[in-house]
C-alpha cells in the first residue's frame, strides 16, 4: 500500500513568508487600484518566489500493513482452581487462540496470570495486562479477550486509564447458582500480650445457602482452643489467650456444607506476635557485692521490666549489738513474696544468697512448686555455693542442675563456650567469639560444680560456668561465678553480659527463638523458610503438608553450628503443616484473611460496566454443571459502537501499518520551477511595456 502527501521544508521562517504575502497583497491591491495591466501577472511572479522560499515537495510513502494485537488474559489465580473451573479455562484458551488464528492477520498475545501472584493482592488482570503491552502501540491493538470467573480485584474505573483502547471481550468460567460458606476476618490483630485475651473480630458468610447457624472450631498452634454458635452473617467477637511468646497460630474454622465450591476458605489462619507487656522480676541478693549493681542496673536500665529488689544487709548470724529500733532497715516481707505473690513474677533472681534460715523450707517449698508449674529460677553463685549453707542443701537442691563439690577456684581463667554452647542459642555467634578465640577479659574465681543434667554452654578451665536446664513446665539457670560484673566494668577489654544476659531472660521466659530443640517456619515473600535449631549434629527431613493435604519431604542445610535452614516454594496459601517425627510447627502462607477467598463465586456484574463502554461484553461459557463450554464466535469489525451480539464477539481491525520506504520530490527547484518564474516575470514586462506604447 501507498499514498500520496504534500510537505514543506521553507527555506526562511513561515514568519518571513507570511509577512512577504502581506505585502504582495497590498501591493496588488495598489495595481488594481491604479489599473495597470500587470499588477496580476507581477503577484504571480511574486507569489511563484514565495512558493519557491516554502520549498514545496510531494512525498510518496511505501507502507506494510500490520497485524492486529489481540491480548488474550488467562485467570489461573487461587479461585480459577475450584471445581470445573481450570479445565474450562483450558478449553476455553485452546478455541479462542484456534479462532484468533483461522481470522487472519492477527498476532495473539497470551498474558498468563499465575496463581502465586494472587497470594497477598487477589487475582489483578489488568496489572497484568498492562505489562503484558508494553511494547505495543495502542493503535494495533484491536481487543482484549480475559478468560476468568470473574473475581478481579484490580478494576480501573476505564480502560483508558491502562492504555487501552479496544474492545474487552470476557468469558466466565464456573456455573449459575454456586454456593459457598466461608468465615471471614473483620478484626484480625498482629500482636497480642502474653497472658491476657486476644479480640478477634469474625463474620460467618454463606453465599447461596441458608441462614441457619454453625458452629466455629478455634485452635490455637494445632490444639483446640475451644467452640462457639454463629448465626450467618453476625458479627462476632472471639477471645483467644496469648500463652507465650512469638507466632501464635490461630485458627478459625466453620464445618462445610454439601455442595459448596471449596472448603479452603472456611479457615481463617492468623498468625499474632505474643509479646510481654512487663517482666516482672524478684531479685534477692544475699549480701551487698561487686556484682550486685550489674544486677540491679541491668534490670533497672530495662522499661519494660518491673524490679523488686532486696538486699540482706543483716543476717541472722550477724550480732554486733545494734538494737533493733535503731536499724534503718526493711523488713523482708516473706510471706508476700514467696506466699501468694510469687505467681506474679516471671523470673526469680538469687544473688550470692545463702541458706541462713531467713527464708523458712516451706517458702523454698513454694520456688520449687513455682518453678514446676512454669516459672524462672536463676542461680548466681558465689563462694557461699560452695560452703555448708549453700542453696544446694535446701530443697532448691531437687531442682538444682549442678551439685557443689566444694572447690572454689581462685586466678584469671577464659570464659570460653563449650560444645554445646556453640550450638545453644543463648551463646551461639555471641558478640566477640571468634572462631573458638573469645576476645572476652578472663575472670578470678569459679565456684567447682558437677552437673547433675542439664546443659553446660559457657566453661572455664574446662569446668562448667553457665547451666541451662529444663524442670518440668520451668526453666532453671545456674551461673557459677560472681565475677561476671568484670565484664560489665569493661575490665580488659570486657564483654558481653548485656547481650547474654539478655538472652539468658528470653531462653527463662520461653521465647521460641531461643528453644535449644526447635523447628519453626515463616513465610518471606513467596516461600516458606524453615528453621531446625538443635543441639545435635544432624537433623531429619521434614514432612511439609500444604492446606490441599499434599506431602513433601523437605532436607535441611546446615548453615552455622545448631542451626539448619530450607527456603519451600509455596505452592498454595493456607495452613502449612511441618513436622519432622520429632517436633512440629505451622505456618500460615499468604494474608491472614486472603482477598483471593473472600468472595469465588463467578460472576458476570464485576467487569460488565468495564465492558460494556469498551463496546465488548461478558458472558458465561459453562454449558451447565460439567467441565463443557460454549464458546462464542469471533469475527473481525471495523469501527463500531458495539463488538458484540448474541453470539459473536467482535475484533477490532485497527488497519495499523508500517513505513517501508519514502520518495520525497521538491517541486519549487529545479530547471521547471526557474523557467515558470522567469516566464511570468518576462509576461509582466512585455506587459507594461505594450501598455506605454499605447
Amino acid at each position: 500500500m501507498s499514498g500520496l502527501s504534500l510537505s514543506f521544508a521553507p527555506l526562511v521562517g513561515w514568519h518571513v513568508i507570511t509577512a512577504l504575502m502581506v505585502a504582495g497583497l497590498m501591493l496588488l491591491g495598489l495595481g488594481l487600484r491604479a489599473r495597470r495591466a500587470s499588477a496580476l501577472l507581477r503577484t504571480l511572479a511574486f507569489g511563484l518566489l514565495l512558493l519557491a522560499l516554502a520549498n514545496p515537495s510531494l512525498v510518496k510513502e511505501n507502507r506494510a500493513p500490520l497485524h492486529d494485537v489481540v491480548a488474550v488474559v488467562v485467570d489461573h489465580s487461587g479461585s480459577q482452581s475450584i471445581g470445573e473451573r481450570p479445565a474450562q479455562t483450558a478449553a476455553a484458551l485452546a478455541g479462542v487462540k484456534a479462532q484468533l488464528a483461522a481470522l487472519g492477520h492477527i498476532d495473539t498475545r497470551v498474558i498468563d496470570v499465575p496463581r502465586r501472584d494472587s497470594f497477598i493482592h487477589g487475582t489483578r488482570l489488568f496489572r497484568a495486562l498492562s505489562k503484558g503491552l508494553a511494547d505495543v502501540a495502542p493503535g494495533r491493538l484491536g481487543g482484549v479477550i480475559m478468560i476468568t470467573d470473574g473475581v478481579v480485584h484490580d478494576i480501573p474505573p476505564s480502560l483508558k486509564a491502562w492504555g487501552v483502547k479496544a474492545p474487552l471481550q470476557v468469558l466466565v468460567t464456573g456455573h449459575k447458582g454456586e454456593r459457598d460458606r466461608r468465615i471471614k476476618l473483620t478484626e484480625a490483630p498482629k500482636y497480642g500480650i502474653v497472658g491476657k485475651d486476644l479480640v478477634i473480630g469474625a463474620t460467618v458468610l454463606d453465599s447461596g445457602g441458608g441462614q441457619e447457624p454453625v458452629v466455629v472450631d478455634i485452635t490455637h498452634d494445632g490444639k483446640p482452643a475451644g467452640q462457639i454458635r454463629a448465626a450467618v452473617g453476625a458479627p462476632l467477637k472471639i477471645h483467644v489467650k496469648i500463652d507465650h511468646g512469638g507466632p501464635n497460630i490461630i485458627e478459625l474454622a466453620v464445618e462445610p456444607v454439601p455442595g459448596e465450591l471449596t472448603t479452603l476458605n472456611n479457615q481463617a489462619v492468623l498468625t499474632v506476635d505474643g509479646v510481654r507487656d512487663k517482666l516482672k522480676v524478684l531479685l534477692v541478693s544475699g549480701e551487698p557485692h561487686q556484682g550486685e549493681r550489674m544486677w540491679r542496673n541491668i534490670l533497672k536500665s530495662d522499661p519494660n521490666v518491673d524490679l523488686v529488689h532486696f538486699t540482706i544487709l543483716r543476717p541472722p548470724d550477724k550480732n554486733d549489738g545494734t538494737p533493733v529500733n535503731q536499724l534503718s532497715l526493711i523488713a523482708f516481707p516473706v510471706a508476700d513474696l514467696f506466699g501468694n505473690k510469687i505467681k506474679d513474677f516471671d523470673l526469680i533472681i538469687f544473688d550470692r544468697y545463702a541458706n541462713l534460715n531467713i527464708l523458712p523450707e516451706v517458702y523454698l517449698d513454694n520456688i520449687v512448686a513455682y518453678v514446676r508449674h512454669g516459672g524462672a529460677l536463676l542461680i548466681a553463685a558465689g563462694p557461699e555455693f560452695a560452703k555448708a549453707d549453700s542453696l544446694f542443701y535446701s530443697p532448691l537442691g531437687d531442682i538444682a542442675p549442678a551439685s557443689p563439690d566444694g572447690h572454689v577456684a581462685t586466678g584469671a581463667f577464659d570464659v570460653t563456650l563449650s560444645k554445646l554452647g556453640r550450638r545453644d542459642p543463648v551463646t551461639r555467634d555471641l558478640p566477640g567469639w571468634n572462631a573458638g578465640h573469645p576476645t572476652w577479659s578472663p575472670w578470678y574465681r569459679r565456684i567447682g560444680a558437677k552437673m547433675i543434667r542439664g546443659d553446660d554452654i559457657l566453661t572455664g578451665d574446662g569446668k562448667p560456668l553457665l547451666v541451662l536446664a529444663h524442670e518440668k513446665k520451668g526453666r532453671i539457670a545456674m551461673l557459677l561465678s560472681d565475677q561476671m560484673w568484670l565484664w560489665a566494668r569493661d575490665h580488659d577489654g570486657g564483654g558481653p553480659y548485656l547481650e547474654m544476659l539478655r538472652r539468658l531472660a528470653h531462653w527463662m521466659m520461653k521465647e521460641p527463638d531461643l528453644e535449644e530443640e526447635a523447628l519453626r517456619a515463616r513465610f518471606v515473600g513467596q516461600d516458606i523458610r524453615i528453621t531446625r535449631q538443635t543441639l545435635k549434629s544432624a537433623v531429619p527431613d521434614v514432612t511439609l503438608t500444604a492446606p490441599s493435604g499434599l506431602t513433601r519431604r523437605v532436607r535441611l542445610h546446615r548453615v552455622e553450628p545448631g542451626l539448619w535452614r530450607a527456603d519451600v516454594k509455596a505452592s498454595e496459601p493456607g495452613l502449612y503443616h511441618l513436622d519432622d517425627g520429632i517436633l512440629t510447627a505451622l505456618v500460615n502462607a499468604g494474608e491472614s484473611n486472603p482477598l483471593e477467598f473472600q468472595d469465588v463465586i463467578s460472576t458476570t456484574h464485576k467487569l460488565a460496566p468495564l465492558a460494556d463502554a469498551s463496546g465488548g461484553s461478558v458472558r458465561r461459557i459453562g454449558t451447565g454443571t460439567g467441565a463443557g463450554i460454549s464458546l462464542p464466535r469471533i469475527v473481525t469489525m471495523h469501527d463500531s459502537p458495539s463488538y458484540a451480539g448474541s453470539d459473536f464477539i467482535g475484533i477490532h481491525r485497527t488497519g495499523a501499518s508500517k513505513l517501508v520506504s519514502i520518495g520525497i520530490s521538491p517541486l519549487a527547484i529545479g530547471f521547471l520551477a526557474m523557467v515558470a518564474l522567469l516566464a511570468a516575470l518576462l509576461v509582466a514586462w512585455l506587459t507594461e511595456g505594450r501598455a506605454r506604447e499605447s
